[in-house]
């Protein structure tokens, strides 16, 4: 606890996660016997109706379920009333970001200001808030409705692709910016727009239509509002990508002996504490469509996930989140693909991503190598089970470059309950898995080759198996930086590992 500036006790970050964590874990109970009674559910008063407001709680109500109704009270944080499957939500006060970030069904109504990035990702469903909203509202929409009486901030509407948003108050620069569908209707001031989007007039039909959706008289919009629409195809940037492979590196052994080929080699690697989920290999095949059932391996995918595998949560599924994390064995939280997570809206969605999935869900991190220090950090700090290291970020950093990056940081950073991974561009051999074991990396993501994933799989367990017994050592835990050499200078130079031949890593290394 820590006083603020009126000399009151605050709740610790850590108190109010706890907090946040049970209300959520009692929530689906509670829920339940208030709908077969039809009553609203009430989080922010007593028993006897005594208002006790909550107070920066976050992630709550996650995932409510068709015809429940809640009714809240008090300052909450960010992703409040995330993942909505058609319930009813109101809140008397102020909420933090992203709320009903992924809605898909909910009614949600805020009767004060709301955060930036509210209902982003919504993909059906209504939100309403009535004294306005921060930047990034109605972000990454694909279908529904937001309303905001009063003022919003920057990008209204950035990236959306289908839904309908209105305003009634002025909004901020680049409104619009990046949309491929939908339409945002304002009722105020409103910028030039930015190029692929066109600012227009309303016709007499439209002006119905939207007040017939709309309902409330007082929220109906005149016919003098303007239109933003979509105008022409979203060109996309070329990002920068990585050329270079680990075929610069080559594995030595340590000792003057190496165990028979037919040896038995330990090459499990377990992932989480409790139940944890164990991959026969440190390899998490990545499927983006899913994988057939007749795979018996943990694999990382994007939709139809088994009890197995890791669902990647990212700007796009957002909306099915609810679904997916139930179905998998786990979750990784994909960074880069949405706005900026601050260490609060970080919480708030791990808060509501893990009182969906359950205990004993896995969860993870996705970024970019560049931002594997601040990863690994954020990782060890929230209690995730591993930080993943997508090493084709755009920045074009080579993947010899990238191992004193990822390992010394993970090395820095991590303790043994959060696992180190590297995403690669390519599909991975037993060479590959075993050079980045030595530099302190768990597991590697990567695609699979072809569609016979079993075949490779198989492949790359046998080869990893003959470098072990070739190296004279029983388990993948033994490998070692010391195993590691570059096979020529432009790969000692830019990882730091010792010169083959010359056996010393390049002299700059040891430069101040």
């Amino acid at each position: 606890m820590k006083e603020n500036t009126h000399g009151l006790l605050m709740p610790s970050i850590e108190e109010v996660v706890a907090s946040s964590m049970s209300i959520n874990s009692r929530l689906p109970a509670q829920l339940e016997k208030a709908l077969e009674r039809n009553i609203v559910l009430r989080i922010g008063w007593t028993t006897n109706g005594d208002p006790v407001p909550k107070d920066g709680e976050m992630g709550l109500c996650p995932n409510l379920p068709e015809g429940s109704k809640v009714r809240s009270l008090g300052n909450l944080g960010p992703f409040t009333a995330a993942f909505g499957q058609g319930g009813t939500f109101t809140h008397q006060g102020d909420v933090g970001s992203f709320l009903g970030a992924g809605n898909n069904g909910n009614k949600i109504t805020c009767e004060r200001t709301a955060g930036p990035c509210a209902a982003y990702g919504q993909k059906s469903g209504r939100i309403t808030i009535l004294d306005g909203a921060g930047d990034d509202a109605g972000a990454m929409m694909s279908g529904g409705l937001l309303v905001i009486r009063g003022d919003a901030g920057i990008r209204i509407g950035g990236g959306m692709s289908g839904g309908d948003i209105v305003v009634h108050g002025d909004v901020g620069g680049d409104p619009g910016a990046g949309m491929t569908g939908g339409r945002i209707i304002i009722n105020g001031r409103c910028p030039s727009p930015p190029p692929g989007v066109t600012l227009r007039t309303l016709e007499k039909s439209e002006v119905k239509e939207i007040n017939d959706l709309l309902g409330e008289e007082d929220l109906h919009i005149p016919a003098d509002a303007v239109c933003l629409a979509p105008d022409g195809d979203l060109i996309e940037g070329i990002m920068a990508e990585c050329r270079e492979d680990l075929s610069g590196i080559s594995l030595i052994p340590m000792t003057t002996t190496h165990n028979p080929n037919y040896s038995t080699c330990d090459t499990v690697v377990l992932i989480g504490e409790e139940d944890a989920l164990a991959l026969p290999i440190p390899l998490l095949p990545y499927v983006a469509k899913g994988v057939q059932d007749d795979l018996f391996h943990p694999c990382i995918v994007r939709e139809k996930p088994r009890d197995c595998d890791i669902v990647i949560i990212d700007s796009h599924n957002i909306a099915d989140a609810a679904s997916l994390v139930q179905s998998a064995a786990g979750f990784a939280i994909d960074l880069d693909s949405m706005p900026r997570l601050d260490g609060a809206a970080l919480d708030g969605i791990l808060v509501a991503l893990r009182c969906t999935a359950g205990p004993l869900s896995k969860s993870m991190l996705i970024r970019g190598v560049g931002q594997a220090s601040s990863l690994h950090s954020d990782a060890q700090h929230h209690s995730l089970d591993a930080a993943i290291t997508v090493l084709n970020d755009g920045s074009g950093i080579s993947a010899a470059a990238s191992l004193p990056m990822v390992g010394r940081s993970a090395s820095a950073s991590l303790e043994e309950n959060c696992l180190a991974s590297m995403w690669l561009p390519w599909s991975a051999t037993s060479e590959d898995l075993a050079i980045l074991c030595a530099s302190n990396v768990a597991f590697t993501i990567c695609p699979a080759p072809d569609e016979n994933i079993a075949g490779w799989i198989a492949q790359v367990t046998a080869g990893l198996s003959a470098q072990l017994n070739r190296l004279g050592l029983a388990s993948i835990d033994s490998l070692a930086r010391a195993n590691l050499r570059a096979c020529d200078q432009d790969t000692a130079a830019v990882s730091g590992l010792r010169l083959a031949g010359y056996d010393r890593p390049m002299p700059h290394w040891f430069a101040r």
